[in-house]
């Protein structure tokens, strides 16, 4: 079984100007990350604007980033909702050759009992031909899933990770101290690092990475071994962007900085929105400040 502790990068999907996938910024994408040092790529998750690709857009997207990885990083593949049938049909329907590992978010919508949310990843994990990670991510989804649920949840043999986004770091710690010596927690939260890896958490799955891959990688890895005055060096030439990249919703600001970085261009699908002349302005602003640094 792949490692996903380090730094995992929920990757965005480029659009052309006509809102189509743009396959040539998806593949410059994907190797900007491998030479980043990542530790493995996540693929169609919230930042990708999943929910508004279809199927076959989907499956492209993915094949596109497998093609350009060819193995070299674990790739896992995003898919959750709040239809569990219709989540466990879909298995079916996916090409999951190259994938190592499923990111699910709690239901979102339904609000289920912590009851329906151990029963829903059960169903899950037993019919999904991949481990899953399970994401906790309460400010999109309305419901919150409780350490006792993450933690009785983190026994089931195919559940092997969390990505815990609550911004609770209490509950972090409560999730951490309890858990199965094997079961791996994760960051959904890039500023909020450096106290969850105190904590003793495992890594991260992070936004700011698809931008500056290489510095954030380097701010983990300095944590998974104690270095943390070094971490925290690190972290502040990078702060003021993560918070301007959140500042009008995600991913429209990781977008913005990506076009900036010469990555690929900015457009978004409805209902989101591109970042604001204002923002990008600052965003460049800070972009300069981190490469100044860089070279420095």
């Amino acid at each position: 079984m792949k490692d996903f502790r380090g730094t995992g990068v929920a990757m965005v999907t480029p659009f052309k100007k006509d809102l189509s996938v743009d396959f040539p910024a998806l593949e410059r994408l994907t190797n900007h990350l491998i030479d980043g040092e990542v530790d493995y790529l996540v693929v169609q998750g919230t930042t990708g604007e999943s929910v508004t690709l279809n199927a076959g857009e989907k499956q492209e997207v993915l094949d596109c980033i497998t093609s350009v990885n060819a193995g070299r990083l674990p790739v896992v593949f995003g898919h959750g909702g709040n239809n569990t049938q219709s989540l466990i049909e879909g298995f079916d329907k996916i090409n999951l050759e190259n994938v190592d590992a499923i990111l699910s978010t709690s239901p979102y919508y339904n609000k289920p009992t912590q009851a329906g949310i151990v029963t829903h990843y059960r169903a899950l994990a037993e019919a999904s031909p991949r481990p899953i990670i399970m994401y906790n991510v309460p400010g999109r989804t309305s419901s919150n899933m409780e350490p006792q649920t993450t933690l009785e949840l983190a026994n089931h043999k195919n559940i092997i990770a969390v990505k815990e986004a609550s911004g609770n770091l209490d509950q972090v710690a409560a999730i951490l101290q309890d858990r199965p010596s094997k079961f791996i927690v994760l960051s959904g939260d890039d500023p909020l690092i450096l106290p969850h890896m105190s904590l003793g958490g495992d890594g991260i799955i992070s936004v700011i990475g698809n931008a500056f891959p290489r510095e954030f990688a380097e701010v983990v890895r300095h944590a998974m071994i104690g270095d943390y005055n070094k971490a925290r060096s690190l972290f502040y030439t990078l702060r003021n962007c993560i918070h301007l990249l959140f500042e009008e919703g995600n991913p429209a600001g990781v977008k913005a900085a990506l076009e900036l970085l010469g990555v690929m261009e900015s457009h978004v699908r409805l209902p989101l929105v591109p970042a604001s002349a204002e923002l990008t302005k600052r965003l460049e602003s800070t972009i300069h400040k981190i490469k100044e640094h860089a070279s420095s």
